[in-house]
């Protein structure tokens, strides 16, 4: 071939190539998220959102991850049983996401988790503390503690802090989270030399709770212990006020919202639960968080499920990071080699179950307002 066309075509090769490599270069990672963002749990799908979208438009500002955007792409699951199932194979198969951030509710991360495993795209749970969802498989993954590690601590409060000899248990029999907390509760709180004088059960979306309230008043406990999410939970305690009923109530993380106060007002005064997070929290890298969600947010304050959902895309983002890509099998190997990763809601290490070995905080409900009590640590 003459010189001259020769050149043509390896011009027109290399121009080939880097209009490729630029457009490879221009093209977003694509990150799934399923969350609850209408029907009956929409606020801790909507907090988690906007801490993970937060994060999102902070690591893009800062030029992105391997020089690519990150695109966020969001399905709502409308609380609704199954619907996480449906919107994850759409997420995998049709829009091609390399990692799924998802869900707050242990129960419809269980739903998804089993298809990302198969799928081989590694999800992160940012608040589902059921300790099932991650024994999945090898590619389910969470930022948050685990409901053993919950129900001891609460157990423990509940022993030295409260000094309560005979509890009441009240957990909700439609709720994997609720169950399990309760079982975890009491494999600690009994071996201390506690008593669980009665335990009662009600059911998602339930109203009246008076039934298992007299029957909690007639066990003549110290404390009544209700894993429960923040709606029934609000109307359980202001229903045992109206019975007479005036010891402490606690929980879990599910009592974690605003919802919660608005509900039940000031018949909460004197309670407790545990949870990832307090916005009340001095250290510098909290406030510096609380200060950007404000700043994005119009005010609001974060709750812990905006910190994990925060936090969960930078453990994401760094992984990828150091992964070099977003290949499944090297994404989770990234995943679980996360060691000592700093964030809002403290530090995360991946252990050999893929959990994150993290504190707890205890909130105090006084006047009306939800207030940092102290920290327990793993």
């Amino acid at each position: 071939m003459p010189i001259r066309p020769l050149l043509q075509v390896l011009r027109s090769v290399l121009g080939a190539g880097l209009l490729a490599a630029n457009l490879a270069a221009q093209e977003t990672i694509k990150i799934g998220e399923f969350a609850s963002l209408t029907g009956k749990e929409a606020v801790f799908g909507q907090n988690a959102h906007k801490g993970t979208l937060l994060a999102i438009e902070e690591v893009n500002a800062a030029g992105g991850v391997l020089g690519r955007q990150l695109e966020l792409i969001t399905e709502d699951n409308q609380s609704k049983a199954g619907e996480s199932a449906t919107v994850v194979k759409k997420l995998i198969s049709r829009d091609k996401v390399v990692a799924l951030i998802g869900e707050v509710s242990s129960g419809r991360s269980l739903e998804a988790a089993p298809i990302a495993q198969q799928a081989k795209i590694p999800m992160l749970a940012p608040a589902a503390t059921n300790p099932k969802v991650t024994q999945t498989g090898n590619y389910i993954f969470r930022v948050c503690f685990i409901d053993p590690f919950q129900g001891t601590v609460m157990a423990k409060f509940a022993k030295e802090d409260l000094k309560a000899k005979r509890v009441a248990i009240l957990s909700s029999v439609s709720n994997a989270y609720s169950l399990g907390l309760a079982k975890f509760f009491k494999e600690t709180f009994v071996p201390a030399g506690g008593e669980i004088a009665t335990e009662k059960n009600f059911s998602e979306g339930d109203k009246d709770f008076r039934a298992q309230l007299t029957a909690v008043k007639a066990a003549n406990v110290d404390a009544v212990f209700v894993p429960g999410y923040y709606t029934e939970s609000a109307l359980i305690v202001r229903q045992a006020r109206d019975l007479g009923l005036t010891m402490p109530f606690f929980g879990g993380d599910g009592w974690e919202d605003e919802q919660l106060l608005k509900i039940g007002g000031e018949a909460l005064n004197g309670c407790y639960y545990s949870t990832h997070f307090s916005a009340e929290n001095t250290d510098p890298v909290v406030a510096a968080f609380t200060a950007k969600y404000k700043a994005r947010w119009n005010g609001e304050l974060p709750g812990a499920f905006s910190a994990l959902g925060y936090d969960a895309v930078y453990v994401l983002a760094d992984a990828i990071k150091r992964a070099g890509g977003t290949e499944g099998p090297k994404l989770r190997d990234a995943l679980a080699a996360t060691k000592d990763f700093p964030g809002v809601s403290g530090t995360t290490t991946i252990d050999k179950d893929r959990n994150a070995s993290k504190s707890a905080t205890i909130i105090a409900l006084k006047n009306g307002k939800a207030t940092f009590h102290k920290t327990v640590s793993p």
